[in-house]
């Protein structure tokens, strides 16, 4: 019944979307749905790469018997085993029982932790080769990119990279699988997410795997989530690259917290000294109804983070906290800093968010804004030099480049 998209003359696109899931791991919202892609190569031999969500098993199935007809299923390389990539293995197996499936140690091991199947296992090692008949296939292994046992798969008769999770973005597929083909620029802010949530504490890996497989003269990458790059292949690349070595673009990020509206007059205050200094973009987000998800995908986008907070329990607003623990946890660097805050009888929060910038060793203003209940004349001028400052530190940085 399924015509399958075709990627190359005989690689085909066998993946489903997802519009119905609410959260990506149950965490992360998605706004457009999601991708689950997966590869069928028809060759001598025939081999899918990386499989469905189970709750698409079904339909993963009948693309592949599609494509297939008589023909059988001689290999499943598996990239990636977490459950929405492998998750349709036994459902595979009961369709294909002499399927071998192929992965490395680790994967294998994973194979039967999550799905008891022991058997028809072909372990392949870095940079060992299997071949299809024209295809020859190349394993490169990228463990942490982002659980231990991923690989990638580099197919040297049609110069196509099958990269696992890298280079991905959240966003279902609207007709096409292709990049040239579908309305592209929705899908670079969901790249920008999925990496900042999703890939981004596995900074130091991605830049290990990018490295080591430069040398491939890859013309199409085949992601598990997201678009087929070709026509902007360098362009995806580029991003991971930027981002998984924490450079960032020009713009600043203000978050603040505001139980009564006190320090949200102090972040549009300093937004106002920051856009007098001529900083664009200028990002703000009320961390109380905006997703931490987009925060973080701005964070990792722009250089500058401003955040601001009132004292709450003699600490911080708790969705800052959540902010700053999941910005630590990933090791974020090479960011420029600011903060203010407010407090009716006992101040915290510049305290907190300036250890806070010490430990990831980020270079801070030495303007720090902390009023006591409402903002006044004094520390209005001070939130709009805090923004002068924080512009002055974006346009030399060198001469600002020391830990807070």
């Amino acid at each position: 019944m399924f015509r399958n998209q075709k990627i190359t003359d005989d690689i085909y696109y066998v993946g489903v979307n997802d519009r119905q899931k609410a959260k990506f791991e149950n965490l992360i919202p998605l706004y457009d749905g999601v991708s689950y892609n997966a590869y069928l190569i028809v060759d001598e031999k025939t081999a899918l790469i990386d499989t469905v969500d189970i709750h698409f098993g079904e339909i993963l199935i009948q693309k592949i018997l599609s494509q297939l007809g008589d023909k059988g299923l001689d290999y499943l390389i598996i990239n990636h085993m977490e459950p929405d990539h492998s998750g349709s293995l036994r459902l595979l197996r009961k369709y294909f029982p002499n399927m071998t499936i192929v992965g490395n140690e680790r994967t294998l091991s994973m194979v039967k932790g999550f799905y008891e199947i022991d058997g028809s296992l072909l372990k392949v090692s870095d940079e060992e080769s299997l071949s299809l008949g024209r295809h020859q296939l190349q394993f490169f292994l990228t463990p942490m990119v982002h659980w231990p046992e991923t690989m990638m798969t580099f197919d040297h008769a049609d110069k196509v990279l099958f990269s696992g999770d890298a280079f991905g973005s959240f966003g279902a597929l609207n007709g096409s699988i292709l990049d040239e083909n579908l309305d592209i620029d929705k899908y670079w802010d969901e790249m920008y997410r999925y990496y900042a949530n999703i890939i981004g504490k596995y900074s130091s890996p991605v830049q290990k795997a990018i490295k080591k497989l430069e040398h491939l003269p890859y013309e199409i990458i085949c992601s598990t989530h997201g678009p087929v790059w070709k026509t902007n292949l360098k362009k995806a690349v580029e991003i991971y690259d930027r981002l998984s070595s924490f450079q960032a673009e020009e713009g600043v990020v203000i978050v603040y917290g505001s139980m009564y509206g006190n320090t949200e007059l102090m972040a549009e205050t300093v937004a106002q000294g920051l856009a007098e200094a001529g900083v664009k973009p200028v990002i703000i987000h009320n961390i109380s109804t905006v997703d931490l998800s987009i925060i973080l995908r701005d964070i990792y986008r722009y250089r500058g983070c401003i955040f601001g907070s009132p004292t709450y329990n003699n600490g911080l607003f708790p969705e800052m906290e959540d902010l700053i623990r999941k910005i630590e946890s990933r090791g974020l660097k090479n960011r420029i800093f600011g903060c203010f805050g407010s407090y009716t009888w006992s101040g915290a929060v510049v305290r907190n968010l300036t250890e806070f910038a010490n430990r990831l060793q980020w270079p801070m203003s030495d303007v720090m804004v902390e009023e006591k209940q409402g903002l006044k004349k004094d520390n209005y001028e001070s939130c709009l030099q805090l923004g002068h400052q924080i512009a002055e530190m974006l346009q030399n940085p060198v001469q600002f480049n020391k830990g807070c």
